[in-house]
């Protein structure tokens, strides 16, 4: 496959199989997010990489509650208002109970902390493509990044006094007949193009 391809093809998976991903395929996906470009060239990313099943279950919990305490108004982004109202209920696993969670942060005070974290990411996206794993960008730590206890709870993971979650994706094998991702893209109906 080759990279237009890859970034073509990939799609959002929401559904896991409980298996693991190798050694070898996961390095080869953090490599990709390290080499991704950043702004002055900093590399300030600091990846977190979360398979321990404990650890994913506390994630969980802890953000299940934060939302749960949170109310949902007229204002509040669609994908938010999902976490809150799903939290409500109860049983809600932001991380679509994949068997890796890939934390992406950068520091607080950084002005390119965002860009350099989402390129990362973006990285992260098409090599899990091209090794025929899914992905899915994950954006609930990043909104409960200043939560007391997930903040304690993340420094106890190795976040420095510093850093903040700026974005986080999941990576496994897809829960489809062949374990491979969806790949149909879909059509485009955003994402303006002017040219000048």
């Amino acid at each position: 496959m080759n990279a237009l391809e890859a970034i073509m093809t990939r799609r959002s998976t929401r559904s896991y199989k409980p298996a693991a991903v190798e050694p070898e395929k996961l390095q080869q996906i953090i490599d990709a997010g390290r080499h991704a470009p950043s702004g002055g060239n900093n590399q300030t990313c600091h990846f977190l990489v979360v398979q321990n099943p404990e650890v994913l279950k506390k994630l969980a919990a802890l953000a299940e509650n934060a939302f749960a305490k949170m109310e949902v108004t007229p204002e509040t982004y669609s994908s938010l208002k999902m976490s809150i109202n799903l939290s409500k209920k109860g049983g809600y696993v932001f991380h679509y109970n994949a068997p890796v969670l890939i934390i992406v942060a950068n520091q607080k005070n950084y002005g390119n902390n965002m860009a350099d974290s989402a390129v990362a990411v973006e990285n992260m996206f098409i090599a899990a493509n091209t090794l025929d794993l899914g992905s899915c960008w994950i954006n609930q730590l990043h909104w409960l990044t200043e939560d007391a206890e997930i903040l304690s709870y993340l420094r106890e993971l190795g976040l420095k006094e510093n850093e903040r979650v700026y974005a986080s994706l999941v990576v496994g094998y897809a829960k489809s007949e062949d374990g491979l991702p969806n790949r149909k893209p879909l059509p485009r109906k955003g994402n303006e193009v002017t040219f000048i």
